[in-house]
């Protein structure tokens, strides 16, 4: 089961093309000028099973792909790479959006279940925190100029953060 804010079935400002959008509940970092303050709490939101979530995703042929947002979708990363496997599966692509930067995210994959294998089954990772002094909206889905976009899959097989380009 998985703690959701709440889903956007056919987002066209959560990632390139048209994306299904899951927003989780719960996030440790507490940006200020966060995006999504509802979405912070660990208690609040809804429960939904996932395979819900991933009938609704492949009955839609109008999706490019999905976006695992937040909240902080590494509080749920088992969960989440289940989803996203799937979808990549049938030709999606995955977007995920994390707090934690590409380095943290690796490091904190040693210890954490499930944190690799979110990271392996995404295609674009937009990571660290919304900076508030650093906001701007000149930027492609992304909030603050600290924020990068990185292609993962090139990322995780070079060892060294690869950027994509929208």
């Amino acid at each position: 089961m998985l703690r959701l804010f709440g889903v956007e079935k056919e987002s066209i400002t959560d990632g390139p093309g048209i994306r299904y959008a899951i927003f989780t509940q719960g996030c440790p970092h507490y940006c200020v000028g966060c995006h999504n303050q509802e979405s912070l709490s660990f208690t609040d939101g809804y429960l939904e099973e996932e395979e819900n979530i991933l009938k609704e995703i492949l009955q839609n042929p109008l999706l490019d792909g999905i976006t695992l947002s937040g909240g902080e979708p590494f509080m749920q990363p088992l969960e989440l790479s289940y989803i996203a496997k799937e979808v990549r599966k049938k030709g999606l692509s995955v977007m995920i959006y994390s707090g934690y930067t590409f380095e943290e995210l690796l490091f904190l994959s040693k210890e954490r279940k499930g944190y690799r294998e979110l990271l392996s089954e995404g295609d674009i990772l937009i990571d660290g925190k919304f900076e508030i002094e650093n906001k701007s909206l000149d930027l492609r889905f992304r909030g603050s100029k600290n924020q990068r976009a990185i292609d993962l899959q090139k990322s995780l097989a070079s060892g060294n953060v690869v950027l994509h380009e929208f």
